[in-house]
Protein backbone atom coordinates (compact mmCIF):
# COMPACT_ATOMS: atom_id res chain seq x y z
CA UNK A 1 0.00 0.00 0.00
CA UNK A 2 1.07 3.24 -0.56
CA UNK A 3 1.31 6.40 1.33
CA UNK A 4 -0.11 9.79 -0.11
CA UNK A 5 2.08 12.56 -0.27
CA UNK A 6 1.82 15.89 1.48
CA UNK A 7 -0.64 18.46 -0.13
CA UNK A 8 -1.81 21.84 1.02
CA UNK A 9 -4.15 22.25 3.57
CA UNK A 10 -7.22 23.57 1.20
CA UNK A 11 -6.72 20.45 -1.07
CA UNK A 12 -7.07 18.06 1.72
CA UNK A 13 -9.83 19.84 3.06
CA UNK A 14 -11.85 20.57 -0.38
CA UNK A 15 -12.73 16.72 -0.94
CA UNK A 16 -14.49 16.41 1.62
CA UNK A 17 -17.15 17.48 0.30
CA UNK A 18 -20.96 16.23 -0.98
CA UNK A 19 -24.60 15.80 0.40
CA UNK A 20 -27.33 14.70 -1.40
CA UNK A 21 -31.04 15.41 -0.51
CA UNK A 22 -33.10 12.99 -0.73
CA UNK A 23 -36.65 13.22 0.15
CA UNK A 24 -38.41 11.07 2.51
CA UNK A 25 -41.79 10.72 0.32
CA UNK A 26 -42.01 9.01 -3.38
CA UNK A 27 -39.85 11.25 -5.48
CA UNK A 28 -41.40 12.17 -8.66
CA UNK A 29 -40.30 15.25 -9.78
CA UNK A 30 -38.20 15.92 -12.24
CA UNK A 31 -35.25 18.32 -11.50
CA UNK A 32 -33.55 19.43 -8.17
CA UNK A 33 -31.28 22.44 -7.28
CA UNK A 34 -27.67 21.35 -7.64
CA UNK A 35 -25.42 23.50 -5.45
CA UNK A 36 -21.67 23.62 -6.56
CA UNK A 37 -18.99 24.95 -3.70
CA UNK A 38 -15.59 25.81 -5.45
CA UNK A 39 -12.12 26.56 -4.45
CA UNK A 40 -10.73 30.00 -4.80
CA UNK A 41 -7.89 29.83 -2.98
CA UNK A 42 -5.42 27.90 -4.87
CA UNK A 43 -8.45 27.10 -7.70
CA UNK A 44 -10.24 28.95 -10.33
CA UNK A 45 -13.78 29.29 -8.41
CA UNK A 46 -16.21 31.55 -7.99
CA UNK A 47 -18.08 31.14 -5.05
CA UNK A 48 -21.05 29.12 -5.22
CA UNK A 49 -23.10 27.69 -8.54
CA UNK A 50 -26.60 26.84 -8.14
CA UNK A 51 -28.39 24.80 -11.04
CA UNK A 52 -31.48 23.24 -11.83
CA UNK A 53 -30.83 19.58 -13.06
CA UNK A 54 -33.48 16.80 -14.84
CA UNK A 55 -33.67 13.80 -13.36
CA UNK A 56 -35.27 12.68 -17.01
CA UNK A 57 -32.33 14.11 -19.37
CA UNK A 58 -29.39 14.65 -17.01
CA UNK A 59 -28.92 18.30 -18.61
CA UNK A 60 -28.77 21.36 -16.15
CA UNK A 61 -29.73 25.14 -16.39
CA UNK A 62 -27.36 28.00 -14.87
CA UNK A 63 -29.85 29.54 -11.96
CA UNK A 64 -27.76 31.59 -9.42
CA UNK A 65 -24.56 32.89 -8.16
CA UNK A 66 -23.17 33.55 -4.78
CA UNK A 67 -19.93 35.55 -5.96
CA UNK A 68 -16.92 36.41 -4.09
CA UNK A 69 -17.41 34.08 -1.27
CA UNK A 70 -13.58 32.98 -0.23
CA UNK A 71 -13.26 29.19 -0.91
CA UNK A 72 -16.53 27.80 0.14
CA UNK A 73 -15.23 24.29 -0.22
CA UNK A 74 -17.47 22.49 1.63
CA UNK A 75 -21.57 23.06 1.62
CA UNK A 76 -24.37 22.21 4.44
CA UNK A 77 -28.06 22.43 4.04
CA UNK A 78 -30.64 23.19 6.81
CA UNK A 79 -32.72 20.34 7.25
CA UNK A 80 -35.51 22.30 5.70
CA UNK A 81 -33.81 23.38 2.88
CA UNK A 82 -33.82 27.43 3.70
CA UNK A 83 -30.07 28.19 4.85
CA UNK A 84 -27.17 27.21 2.85
CA UNK A 85 -23.89 27.19 5.04
CA UNK A 86 -20.55 27.31 3.66
CA UNK A 87 -17.00 26.80 5.11
CA UNK A 88 -14.74 29.56 4.39
CA UNK A 89 -10.46 28.68 4.81
CA UNK A 90 -8.86 31.50 4.36
CA UNK A 91 -5.33 32.62 3.92
CA UNK A 92 -2.63 33.41 7.34
CA UNK A 93 -4.95 30.69 9.35
CA UNK A 94 -7.95 32.06 9.86
CA UNK A 95 -11.08 29.51 9.45
CA UNK A 96 -15.09 31.50 8.83
CA UNK A 97 -18.19 29.69 7.97
CA UNK A 98 -20.82 31.73 6.10
CA UNK A 99 -24.58 31.75 6.45
CA UNK A 100 -27.32 32.50 3.46
CA UNK A 101 -30.73 32.21 2.78
CA UNK A 102 -31.55 29.94 0.00
CA UNK A 103 -35.23 29.77 -2.02
CA UNK A 104 -35.55 26.42 -3.38
CA UNK A 105 -38.06 27.44 -5.88
CA UNK A 106 -36.08 30.06 -7.62
CA UNK A 107 -32.53 28.77 -6.70
CA UNK A 108 -31.60 32.39 -5.29
CA UNK A 109 -29.07 32.60 -2.56
CA UNK A 110 -28.64 35.74 -0.58
CA UNK A 111 -25.62 36.29 2.04
CA UNK A 112 -26.89 36.41 5.73
CA UNK A 113 -23.40 36.79 7.47
CA UNK A 114 -19.65 35.11 8.18
CA UNK A 115 -18.01 34.67 11.92
CA UNK A 116 -15.01 32.54 12.62
CA UNK A 117 -15.73 28.89 12.43
CA UNK A 118 -13.51 27.98 15.79
CA UNK A 119 -10.61 26.95 14.08
CA UNK A 120 -7.97 27.44 12.09
CA UNK A 121 -9.41 25.38 8.49
CA UNK A 122 -12.75 24.18 8.20
CA UNK A 123 -12.87 21.90 6.20
CA UNK A 124 -16.21 20.20 6.71
CA UNK A 125 -19.40 21.13 8.62
CA UNK A 126 -23.40 19.46 9.48
CA UNK A 127 -26.34 21.05 10.69
CA UNK A 128 -28.48 19.02 13.60
CA UNK A 129 -32.07 18.21 12.34
CA UNK A 130 -33.28 20.74 14.77
CA UNK A 131 -31.29 23.14 13.25
CA UNK A 132 -30.14 24.52 16.54
CA UNK A 133 -26.13 24.16 15.65
CA UNK A 134 -23.68 23.94 13.03
CA UNK A 135 -20.60 21.46 13.82
CA UNK A 136 -17.34 22.25 12.30
CA UNK A 137 -14.78 19.66 11.55
CA UNK A 138 -11.05 21.77 11.61
CA UNK A 139 -8.39 19.70 9.47
CA UNK A 140 -5.66 22.59 10.14
CA UNK A 141 -6.34 23.55 13.69
CA UNK A 142 -7.09 19.40 14.87
CA UNK A 143 -10.84 20.50 16.32
CA UNK A 144 -14.08 20.56 16.43
CA UNK A 145 -16.43 23.39 17.36
CA UNK A 146 -20.18 23.83 17.85
CA UNK A 147 -21.85 27.01 16.62
CA UNK A 148 -25.32 27.98 17.51
CA UNK A 149 -27.64 29.22 14.80
CA UNK A 150 -30.07 31.62 15.58
CA UNK A 151 -34.22 31.11 14.72
CA UNK A 152 -33.26 33.63 11.24
CA UNK A 153 -30.30 31.44 10.13
CA UNK A 154 -27.43 33.54 11.18
CA UNK A 155 -24.92 31.87 12.70
CA UNK A 156 -23.30 33.26 16.67
CA UNK A 157 -19.53 32.27 17.95
CA UNK A 158 -18.46 28.62 19.00
CA UNK A 159 -19.62 27.96 22.41
CA UNK A 160 -17.98 24.60 22.20
CA UNK A 161 -14.44 23.60 21.18
CA UNK A 162 -13.16 20.41 21.47
CA UNK A 163 -9.10 20.48 20.29
CA UNK A 164 -7.27 16.46 19.61
CA UNK A 165 -3.71 15.42 20.25
CA UNK A 166 -1.96 12.80 18.66
CA UNK A 167 -0.06 11.63 15.49
CA UNK A 168 1.04 8.20 14.08
CA UNK A 169 4.25 7.10 12.41
CA UNK A 170 4.64 9.15 9.24
CA UNK A 171 5.12 12.56 8.17
CA UNK A 172 1.31 13.56 6.80
CA UNK A 173 0.09 12.47 10.59
CA UNK A 174 2.38 14.35 12.93
CA UNK A 175 -0.67 15.82 14.39
CA UNK A 176 -4.75 15.31 14.33
CA UNK A 177 -6.37 16.08 11.43
CA UNK A 178 -10.37 16.25 11.31
CA UNK A 179 -11.66 15.60 8.48
CA UNK A 180 -15.86 15.77 9.17
CA UNK A 181 -18.41 15.50 11.15
CA UNK A 182 -20.87 13.45 10.81
CA UNK A 183 -24.34 12.76 12.31
CA UNK A 184 -26.09 9.51 12.83
CA UNK A 185 -29.65 9.95 11.22
CA UNK A 186 -31.63 10.09 14.75
CA UNK A 187 -29.50 12.86 15.52
CA UNK A 188 -27.71 10.90 18.50
CA UNK A 189 -24.10 10.59 17.45
CA UNK A 190 -21.37 12.48 16.21
CA UNK A 191 -18.87 10.72 14.19
CA UNK A 192 -15.61 12.41 13.90
CA UNK A 193 -12.34 11.37 11.30
CA UNK A 194 -9.01 11.73 12.20
CA UNK A 195 -6.66 11.15 9.63
CA UNK A 196 -3.51 12.26 12.02
CA UNK A 197 -4.26 10.06 14.78
CA UNK A 198 -6.28 7.21 12.98
CA UNK A 199 -9.54 7.56 15.03
CA UNK A 200 -13.13 7.98 14.18
CA UNK A 201 -14.23 9.90 17.24
CA UNK A 202 -17.55 9.60 18.77
CA UNK A 203 -19.88 12.55 20.55
CA UNK A 204 -23.50 11.89 22.07
CA UNK A 205 -25.83 14.90 21.00
CA UNK A 206 -27.97 16.73 23.05
CA UNK A 207 -28.75 20.10 21.71
CA UNK A 208 -30.68 21.29 24.99
CA UNK A 209 -27.40 21.07 26.76
CA UNK A 210 -25.04 24.69 26.89
CA UNK A 211 -22.18 21.95 25.23
CA UNK A 212 -24.08 20.04 22.77
CA UNK A 213 -21.27 17.62 22.54
CA UNK A 214 -20.82 15.22 25.39
CA UNK A 215 -18.47 12.48 25.55
CA UNK A 216 -19.86 8.98 24.39
CA UNK A 217 -18.29 5.93 25.74
CA UNK A 218 -16.04 4.42 23.76
CA UNK A 219 -14.63 8.04 22.82
CA UNK A 220 -13.42 6.48 19.46
CA UNK A 221 -12.75 3.39 17.38
CA UNK A 222 -9.11 2.78 15.99
CA UNK A 223 -8.53 2.08 12.53
CA UNK A 224 -5.38 0.53 10.76
CA UNK A 225 -2.54 2.68 11.36
CA UNK A 226 -0.95 4.71 8.98
CA UNK A 227 -4.34 4.50 6.94
CA UNK A 228 -5.67 8.13 7.71
CA UNK A 229 -9.49 7.74 7.94
CA UNK A 230 -11.15 10.74 5.65
CA UNK A 231 -14.31 10.45 5.09
CA UNK A 232 -17.36 8.61 6.35
CA UNK A 233 -20.77 7.66 5.66
CA UNK A 234 -23.83 5.55 6.83
CA UNK A 235 -26.22 3.15 4.58
CA UNK A 236 -29.63 4.05 4.09
CA UNK A 237 -30.56 1.40 6.13
CA UNK A 238 -28.66 3.12 9.52
CA UNK A 239 -26.88 -0.32 10.41
CA UNK A 240 -24.10 -0.17 8.67
CA UNK A 241 -21.08 2.71 8.19
CA UNK A 242 -18.58 2.97 5.74
CA UNK A 243 -15.16 5.04 6.65
CA UNK A 244 -12.61 5.26 3.40
CA UNK A 245 -8.79 5.77 4.92
CA UNK A 246 -6.83 8.55 2.23
CA UNK A 247 -3.16 7.50 2.91
CA UNK A 248 -3.29 4.01 2.40
CA UNK A 249 -6.56 3.55 0.13
CA UNK A 250 -8.65 1.42 2.75
CA UNK A 251 -12.48 1.14 2.78
CA UNK A 252 -13.47 0.22 5.95
CA UNK A 253 -17.08 -1.74 6.68
CA UNK A 254 -18.85 -1.14 10.16
CA UNK A 255 -22.04 -2.51 12.22
CA UNK A 256 -23.48 0.54 13.80
CA UNK A 257 -25.27 -0.17 16.68
CA UNK A 258 -26.88 2.23 19.06
CA UNK A 259 -23.88 4.98 18.33
CA UNK A 260 -21.08 2.15 18.70
CA UNK A 261 -18.91 1.14 15.95
CA UNK A 262 -17.71 -2.20 15.50
CA UNK A 263 -14.99 -3.49 12.06
CA UNK A 264 -16.60 -6.12 9.91
CA UNK A 265 -14.22 -5.70 6.36
CA UNK A 266 -11.21 -3.41 5.13
CA UNK A 267 -10.88 -3.85 1.48
CA UNK A 268 -8.27 -2.24 -0.36
CA UNK A 269 -9.33 0.33 -3.33
CA UNK A 270 -5.75 0.35 -5.01
CA UNK A 271 -4.96 -1.81 -8.00
CA UNK A 272 -1.68 -3.73 -7.52
CA UNK A 273 -0.78 -2.45 -10.43
CA UNK A 274 -1.14 1.55 -9.77
CA UNK A 275 1.86 3.62 -9.64
CA UNK A 276 2.01 6.75 -6.98
CA UNK A 277 0.06 7.60 -4.03
CA UNK A 278 -3.11 5.87 -2.68
CA UNK A 279 -4.97 9.61 -2.36
CA UNK A 280 -8.27 8.37 -1.36
CA UNK A 281 -11.00 11.05 -1.60
CA UNK A 282 -14.66 10.21 -1.11
CA UNK A 283 -17.30 7.52 -0.37
CA UNK A 284 -21.00 7.27 -1.47
CA UNK A 285 -23.52 4.58 -1.57
CA UNK A 286 -26.43 5.07 -3.72
CA UNK A 287 -30.26 5.50 -2.83
CA UNK A 288 -31.56 1.74 -2.46
CA UNK A 289 -27.94 0.53 -0.25
CA UNK A 290 -27.12 -1.57 -2.88
CA UNK A 291 -23.76 -0.36 -4.77
CA UNK A 292 -21.25 1.71 -3.38
CA UNK A 293 -18.97 4.43 -4.95
CA UNK A 294 -15.48 5.13 -4.53
CA UNK A 295 -13.25 8.05 -5.72
CA UNK A 296 -9.43 8.18 -6.12
CA UNK A 297 -7.30 11.27 -6.64
CA UNK A 298 -3.69 11.62 -7.56
CA UNK A 299 -2.70 10.13 -10.49
CA UNK A 300 -5.60 7.51 -10.63
CA UNK A 301 -8.24 9.85 -11.06
CA UNK A 302 -10.62 7.33 -11.26
CA UNK A 303 -14.54 5.51 -9.39
CA UNK A 304 -14.15 2.38 -7.41
CA UNK A 305 -17.84 0.56 -8.06
CA UNK A 306 -18.48 -2.02 -5.29
CA UNK A 307 -22.34 -3.68 -5.29
CA UNK A 308 -22.85 -4.69 -1.83
CA UNK A 309 -25.22 -7.71 -0.02
CA UNK A 310 -28.17 -7.27 2.51
CA UNK A 311 -25.34 -7.61 4.58
CA UNK A 312 -23.26 -4.86 4.12
CA UNK A 313 -20.73 -6.81 2.14
CA UNK A 314 -18.83 -5.44 -0.20
CA UNK A 315 -18.04 -6.75 -3.63
CA UNK A 316 -15.95 -5.03 -6.24
CA UNK A 317 -17.38 -4.59 -9.55
CA UNK A 318 -15.05 -2.45 -11.70
CA UNK A 319 -13.46 0.96 -12.18
CA UNK A 320 -14.65 4.30 -14.16
CA UNK A 321 -12.22 7.03 -15.18
CA UNK A 322 -13.51 10.29 -14.01
CA UNK A 323 -13.17 11.64 -17.84
CA UNK A 324 -10.83 14.64 -15.66
CA UNK A 325 -8.78 15.47 -13.12
CA UNK A 326 -8.68 15.58 -9.50
CA UNK A 327 -12.39 14.00 -8.25
CA UNK A 328 -12.06 15.85 -5.00
CA UNK A 329 -15.74 15.23 -4.85
CA UNK A 330 -19.02 13.42 -6.37
CA UNK A 331 -22.69 12.83 -6.00
CA UNK A 332 -24.95 10.12 -6.68
CA UNK A 333 -28.39 11.87 -7.82
CA UNK A 334 -31.16 11.18 -5.39
CA UNK A 335 -33.35 8.84 -7.80
CA UNK A 336 -29.79 7.02 -8.14
CA UNK A 337 -30.35 7.67 -11.70
CA UNK A 338 -27.12 9.76 -12.50
CA UNK A 339 -23.98 10.10 -10.80
CA UNK A 340 -21.87 13.31 -10.72
CA UNK A 341 -18.26 13.78 -10.45
CA UNK A 342 -16.42 17.32 -9.65
CA UNK A 343 -13.14 17.37 -11.47
CA UNK A 344 -11.74 20.36 -9.54
CA UNK A 345 -8.42 19.98 -11.83
CA UNK A 346 -10.05 20.41 -15.19
CA UNK A 347 -12.89 22.57 -14.11
CA UNK A 348 -15.74 20.71 -15.32
CA UNK A 349 -18.60 18.27 -13.17
CA UNK A 350 -19.12 15.41 -15.67
CA UNK A 351 -22.37 13.52 -16.17
CA UNK A 352 -22.41 9.65 -15.71
CA UNK A 353 -25.92 7.50 -16.06
CA UNK A 354 -26.34 4.60 -13.57
CA UNK A 355 -27.95 1.38 -14.69
CA UNK A 356 -28.94 -1.15 -13.41
CA UNK A 357 -25.74 -3.53 -13.22
CA UNK A 358 -24.28 -0.38 -11.11
CA UNK A 359 -22.42 0.73 -13.88
CA UNK A 360 -21.15 4.09 -15.43
CA UNK A 361 -21.80 5.58 -19.02
CA UNK A 362 -20.45 8.87 -20.02
CA UNK A 363 -23.73 10.75 -20.99
CA UNK A 364 -21.91 14.00 -22.74
CA UNK A 365 -22.92 16.01 -20.34
CA UNK A 366 -20.97 18.17 -18.70
CA UNK A 367 -21.28 21.34 -16.26
CA UNK A 368 -18.22 24.07 -16.87
CA UNK A 369 -17.47 25.06 -13.35
CA UNK A 370 -14.15 26.06 -12.04
CA UNK A 371 -12.73 23.87 -9.64
CA UNK A 372 -15.71 21.86 -8.39
CA UNK A 373 -15.06 20.58 -4.64
CA UNK A 374 -18.83 20.12 -3.40
CA UNK A 375 -21.60 19.27 -5.18
CA UNK A 376 -25.26 18.98 -3.17
CA UNK A 377 -28.66 18.17 -4.64
CA UNK A 378 -31.54 20.01 -2.93
CA UNK A 379 -35.33 19.63 -4.34
CA UNK A 380 -36.53 22.21 -5.98
CA UNK A 381 -40.08 21.89 -3.87
CA UNK A 382 -40.15 21.53 -0.33
CA UNK A 383 -43.82 21.63 0.74
CA UNK A 384 -43.07 21.31 4.29
CA UNK A 385 -40.24 19.86 7.20
CA UNK A 386 -40.50 16.38 6.46
CA UNK A 387 -40.65 16.35 2.82
CA UNK A 388 -37.18 15.03 3.28
CA UNK A 389 -34.05 14.25 5.04
CA UNK A 390 -30.44 15.14 4.75
CA UNK A 391 -27.86 12.32 4.08
CA UNK A 392 -24.17 13.93 5.73
CA UNK A 393 -21.55 12.33 3.06
CA UNK A 394 -18.92 14.61 3.13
Amino acid sequence: MRLAQSRNVSTLCSVLCTISMVRAQTMTDTSYNLLIGTDTKVGTGDGIYVYEFNSETGKSSYRDKAAGIKNPSFLTVSEEGKHVYSVNEIAGGKGEVSAFSFDTATGKLDYINSIGSGGKGPCYSSVDRANKYALMADYSGGSLAALPIRPEGSLGASIQSIRYEGKSFVPEQRGPRIHASVLSEDNKFLFVPDLGTDKIHTYNVDVARPNPLPPSDPAYVKVEQGSGPHHFTFHPNHKFAYSIQELMGINTFFEFNNGKLKILQSVDLVSKDSNGPADAAVIHISPDGKSLYRSLCGNLNELIIYAMNEKGILKYIGRQSTLGRGPRNFSVYPTGNFLLVGNSDSDENVVFKRNKAKRLTYTTETIKVGSPVCLKFVPTKINNLHNYHSISTF
